[in-house]
């Protein structure tokens, strides 16, 4: 007997919940994609993305995961034999590079390892070195997926405008928009890479590139542009079907419309404020099962910690085994633990995540947390007791 049968859980970090809303506004009948409401909203779509964003720069749309925004972004703004600095804070910053360099763009690699943000002073010393400018661009993630570490965004630009480093500024915030506070135009970010299916709410397959007019300049001389992820058509668009290269993605604009209702009837500080206080209630029961076992939060400093996302390790194979347990027992899936070291070592079997983005709210949390007790319980995995009573105070105070 389980007692997983009933509503599951998808506590990844991406896809995320998709609210009912947003379910129930995709499910109608192909529309016309040559006039009508489709055509007359994605104009708004776009309007509100930037709102999100807190933009009044450009934002193109593709349809593609996020691996697709990160080649529109450097088509876009590279040449061959440009020199590309990279700050990388786990997986998913060097994951971008790497979509650079079989573009034939050159890599800088700054690696601050796994479990500590970017250093804006080996930032600096490097620029400084940087004499003829030949960097042309800085890659940064705001939260690494795999980590959870959450990068000091306007402390870096801070640090371009130090040196007066001409390099354009560009921002993956994929795991982070519409959870952790990001500002595109008051932290300076000239470009900035998003997607549909973390703290927008909906289904994988629609990625964006925010731009400003900086980084559109680069794109007059951009050697790696091609047609189809050339961003101005779909930025600028004569046509409708110019925004998509093709066919609308109608029911994910659908779906978008919704969600992007949902964050504004709430609000855009509400959604940051409620974020935190569901991810410190996450933090408080994690620090109270770490006070008597090995379970443990890969970012020590809660200020440095997304609140979209939370990476864990609890040693081998313990990893593994409570998301088995959880899954097959509580109806609750954990992410796996990625990147922290290779696939083929034992000891990976000992990382897990939760995530804690877009449409979750506290009883959801908490919930989760529950699952998580029952299954180091049932694998007698030693653990601190009155985690879930701390993690209640929280919310209780929130």
């Amino acid at each position: 007997m389980s007692l997983a049968n009933g509503r599951e859980y998808l506590a990844i970090p991406g896809p995320s919940v998709m609210p009912d809303r947003v379910l129930r506004a995709m499910h109608r009948a192909a529309p016309n994609i040559y006039e009508g409401a489709i055509v007359e909203e994605t104009a708004g779509i776009a309007r509100d993305l930037k709102a999100v964003a807190k933009t009044d720069g450009n934002v193109a749309f593709y349809i593609a995961n996020g691996h697709g925004a990160w080649e529109a972004a450097i088509s876009n703004t590279h040449s061959r034999g440009d020199l590309c600095l990279v700050l990388a804070t786990g997986r998913f910053a060097l994951g971008w590079s790497m979509h650079a360099e079989r573009l034939g763009v050159e890599l800088d690699i700054l690696d601050f390892g796994k479990a500590s943000d970017v250093d804006l002073g080996r930032v600096a010393e490097r620029l400084a070195a940087d004499t003829e400018h030949r960097i042309k661009s800085v890659l940064v993630v705001q939260v690494d997926t795999a980590t959870s570490v959450k990068n000091d965004i306007a402390g870096i630009r801070r640090v371009l405008d130090e040196a007066g480093h001409p390099a354009l500024f560009m921002v993956d915030c994929i795991a982070s928009l519409a959870c952790d506070r990001f500002e595109m135009d008051a932290w300076g970010v000239d470009l900035m890479v998003a997607a549909s299916q973390k703290g927008l709410m909906t289904p994988p397959g629609l990625s964006f590139v925010f731009f400003n007019d900086k980084a559109d300049a680069a794109r007059e001389k951009a050697g790696l542009v091609t047609g189809y992820w050339d961003w101005r058509p779909r930025a600028f668009p004569q046509e409708f079907y110019q925004y998509f290269g093709g066919t609308a993605p109608t029911h994910h604009l659908f779906g978008l419309r919704e969600a992007l209702n949902m964050i504004a009837e709430e609000g855009l500080e509400n959604v940051f404020a409620r974020h935190e206080v569901l991810a410190r209630a996450v933090w408080e029961a994690f620090d109270v099962w770490a006070e008597d076992g090995p379970l443990r939060m890969n970012i020590d400093d809660p200020s440095k910690r997304s609140v979209a996302v939370t990476s864990l390790s609890i040693g081998a194979p313990y990893g593994n085994e409570l998301r088995q347990w959880v899954a097959a027992n509580a109806g609750l899936t954990l992410g796996l633990g990625i990147g922290m070291v290779d696939r083929s070592n034992p000891s990976s079997h000992g990382f897990f995540r939760i995530a804690h983005m877009g449409h979750v709210n506290s009883h959801m949390v908490l919930g989760a947390l529950g699952g998580i007790e029952a299954g180091l319980c049932a694998l007698q995995v030693p653990h601190g007791a009155g985690a879930l009573e701390a993690a209640a105070q929280v919310c209780a105070g929130g």
